[in-house]
């Protein structure tokens, strides 16, 4: 090799993925390829011979647009255009034109197919679309930071390795200890007519027997524990520890519909993972002032950092965050209902937006609404309210997670309404969707109960799911508003390429990544009518119907994942750096790794984009 072709080699193996090219198949590639000087404005495709082929920009930018010259990517030194470098087939109507004097390394599309006919990596890398490459990327972590079982991805289902231990009602006391003893268990569930009825814990014995003095004859109906907390068997496994730590109890019955599946202990879990989010939910609920639960608060960035620390992903991590944002609010309501007394009529304190979707985060703020029982007399009872919400939110602002800034907080009494005025709200949202009322829409179609009267949250959004299920005019709309918000195009130099005249120096990876996935998954479910507030399972729960096709449910999931754990990594850094943390990342602190996903996780968006904007008639 020459001279120019020494230095062309040295170029090229640097640049992906001709990096992953053994020498001799890299020499033979350099070997094929041409040098082509294209000027400024000047079509860089248009070739005499016609042959396709592969450009790597060596020097110089390049602009692909399209047919109304709208601008469609742009590309720099080190990146392919042309021949099996697209995400997507390009149109006769595109066209590349040269932005400065450029620089190009063209290799023929013969040699290409060639190369990647013996080379795996290549082919992969130039597969016909971005998702395969972002796939992998995305599970490779996920089989690296794997452990045997995760609290967050794991359902009570698979923690079940026996079938339940179960005595009827009218069974001796002495006898069920017995079969505790026999079957070396810590508790015996209490079943009449295969519907559950009570459970009787080794502590049971201790309490209510030993220390009592109970005839072991008694029938254990006498010294049960009467319609315990259950769980169902789709529980997440963290959630369930959660439920357990948050009503100090220590055994948590397992439901399959109305069929005792079996129990599931704390130790079960100490035994299999590292709980230490449990131990701080524990801390949590056992404080009995806002100024020991602030103190507990300061411990969640350390949390995070031994999250990161030790390869959690951004949704697992998501996930004991909320969890946590829970426990808070409920302990504050706990304390509220001590300093206030009882409450003069059922209520449901509920949260919207991230934390709704079990997505919160420590740089989220707050979404909260009271739903109040029907019998709520503003005049007698909303002082006791507003107190309670004040009385929350100011707790929550000084545990970290910060006032709404649009005042959505049950603090405001435009969030503090009867169960019938928050159904009048919702179908007076859906009836006349103007972008107020999809603004507000958007926000608590995401809901979720976290404290109080169940039922109230439950009618409310069963009201709502039927309202909008089939809906055309209010899904057209709601569908406008989830188009409204496109993802950038990629990345040029060391600015966000946003296709608009304004390009900007940093990319803002929640309002620019992960929001258009959330504001799609949002408007497939509630087409479905499905009663699903988390993404990646309205995602999907959406590519098991005719809203979405599977393939690209699955390609959403993949680029929402990569977009989370970008953003988590930069999260950490920042929290390792003792600075408030932020959505907002320079491009030129990503790596070309990062750089290539995004550009392919933002293709995937734009593409599921444009095929809800054909459907909806956008």
């Amino acid at each position: 090799m020459d001279i120019e072709q020494l230095e062309i080699r040295d170029f090229v193996g640097a640049q992906r993925p001709f990096d992953q090219l053994p020498d001799e198949a890299l020499v033979a590639a350099v070997t094929e390829m041409s040098v082509r000087y294209v000027r400024r404005e000047t079509e860089v495709l248009a070739l005499e011979d016609g042959e396709p082929a592969l450009s790597l920009v060596r020097s110089g930018a390049v602009e692909l647009r399209g047919e109304s010259g709208e601008l469609l990517a742009r590309f720099g030194e080190g990146d392919l255009l042309g021949y099996r470098a697209s995400a997507h087939e390009l149109a006769p109507t595109d066209h590349h034109i040269a932005l400065e004097d450029s620089l190009l390394y063209r290799l023929p599309a013969s040699i290409v197919d060639k190369l990647c006919n013996e080379h795996s990596q290549l082919a992969w890398y130039l597969a016909p679309t971005g998702a395969g490459r972002l796939r992998d990327a995305v599970h490779h972590h996920d089989d690296a930071n794997d452990s045997p079982l995760n609290l967050t991805d794991t359902r009570l289902g698979e923690l079940l390795g026996r079938q339940p231990v179960h005595l009827p009602p009218t069974a001796s006391i002495k006898l069920a200890a017995e079969r505790m003893s026999q079957e070396n268990v810590s508790s015996m569930l209490i079943v009449e007519d295969e519907a559950l009825f009570g459970i009787l814990t080794d502590r049971d014995l201790r309490l209510r027997v030993i220390a009592a003095g109970i005839d072991y004859q008694s029938p254990v109906s006498e010294v049960m524990t009467l319609a315990p907390i259950t769980a169902d068997i789709e529980t997440i496994a963290y959630d369930a520890l959660l439920t357990m730590a948050r009503n100090r109890i220590h055994h948590l019955p397992v439901l399959d519909g109305s069929r005792v599946a079996g129990v599931v202990t704390s130790s079960d879990f100490i035994e299999r993972h590292s709980t230490s989010s449990i131990y701080l939910a524990a801390d949590i609920h056992r404080q009995n002032t806002v100024e020991t639960l602030v103190a507990i608060a300061r411990r969640l960035p350390v949390l995070v950092q031994n999250l990161a620390a030790a390869g959690a992903s951004a949704e697992r991590t998501q996930r004991v965050v909320t969890g946590l944002a829970d426990t808070f609010t409920i302990r504050l309501l706990e304390l509220a209902e001590l300093e206030l007394g009882p409450p003069p009529v059922d209520y449901a304190w509920v949260v919207a937006g991230s934390q709704a979707r079990g997505e919160f985060t420590i740089a989220s703020d707050q979404d909260n609404a009271l739903i109040l029982d029907d019998a709520f007399d503003p005049a007698r009872d909303d002082a006791y309210f507003e107190a309670m919400a004040c009385f929350v939110c100011d707790g929550l602002n000084q545990c970290g997670q910060s006032y709404c800034p649009g005042d959505v907080m049950a603090s405001n009494p435009e969030w503090r309404q009867s169960l019938s005025n928050w159904q009048a709200r919702f179908t007076n949202w859906i009836d006349n969707p103007d972008p107020t009322a999809l603004m507000h829409g958007c926000t608590f179609f995401d809901l979720r109960h976290v404290y109080g009267d169940a039922a109230l949250t439950a009618t409310l959004r069963s009201s709502m799911l039927e309202r909008t299920r089939g809906n055309s005019i209010f899904l057209s709309h709601l569908a406008g508003n989830a188009l409204s918000r496109h993802p950038p195009l990629g990345f040029f130099r060391n600015f966000v390429l946003s296709g608009g005249r304004d390009d900007a120096g940093v990319l803002d990876l929640k309002h620019a990544g992960v929001v258009p996935i959330v504001d799609l998954a949002r408007v497939y479910t509630l087409a479905a009518g499905m009663d699903v507030v988390n993404t990646r399972e309205r995602l999907e729960a959406a590519g098991a119907t005719d809203e979405l096709s599977e393939s690209g449910a699955r390609d959403l999931c993949d680029a929402l994942t990569f977009l989370l754990d970008t953003r988590y990594r930069h999260q950490a850094r920042q929290l390792d750096a003792g600075i408030e943390t932020d959505n907002l990342v320079a491009p030129d602190s990503l790596s070309r790794f990062e750089r290539g996903h995004l550009k392919d996780a933002f293709s995937i968006v734009r593409t599921m984009q444009r095929a809800l904007a054909q459907r909806s008639g956008h």
